[in-house]
């Protein structure tokens, strides 16, 4: 019996922790249940899942991906100067995240960067963009994307 290899037209169920490069752990499915993906459906990076290409249930393996395999670098495009008047009734510190609406009217964070009595200067790159991230991975189970799982009750 041939086991199933992580590849196009597959469902994947995995363990995974996501960390920075100092250790810093971004997110864990360790202590919760499993993801699930279909390859290629965008729930993940592609680089992450190009490294996952080959693997088959019960295969651990630890991923390094570059910033721009990753997030992407930071774009300095993404930060915007707007003026101060524009969030009145707000108290604007460093960190702060504002939800804005983009021209779909779609939600898009910024990241407060900087402030004075004038002006604003807001990031919208992604928190995790030009940073390299290490990923820890556990394959549970790879089925055939079309497979039905069926629960048994005991």
């Amino acid at each position: 019996m041939s086991q199933d290899l992580i590849g196009p037209n597959k469902k994947v169920t995995l363990h995974f922790t996501v960390a920075m490069t100092d250790g810093a752990v971004v997110d864990s499915t360790r202590f919760k249940q499993p993801a699930t993906f279909t390859v290629g459906d965008g729930s993940f990076l592609p680089g992450f899942e190009q490294a996952l290409m080959g693997l088959k249930a019960g295969d651990k393996r630890s991923v390094f991906l570059e910033a721009a395999q990753a997030f992407g670098e930071l774009n300095p495009g993404n930060v915007h100067r707007m003026r101060r008047s524009q969030f009145q009734n707000m108290e604007i510190h460093e960190g702060l995240v504002i939800s804005f609406a983009d021209k779909a009217n779609a939600e898009l964070p910024g990241v407060v960067k900087w402030f004075d009595d004038e002006m604003v200067d807001i990031d919208f790159n992604h928190p995790l963009a030009g940073r390299d991230l290490n990923f820890e991975v556990e394959i549970i189970r790879v089925l055939d994307a079309d497979a039905q799982t069926v629960q048994l009750q005991p």
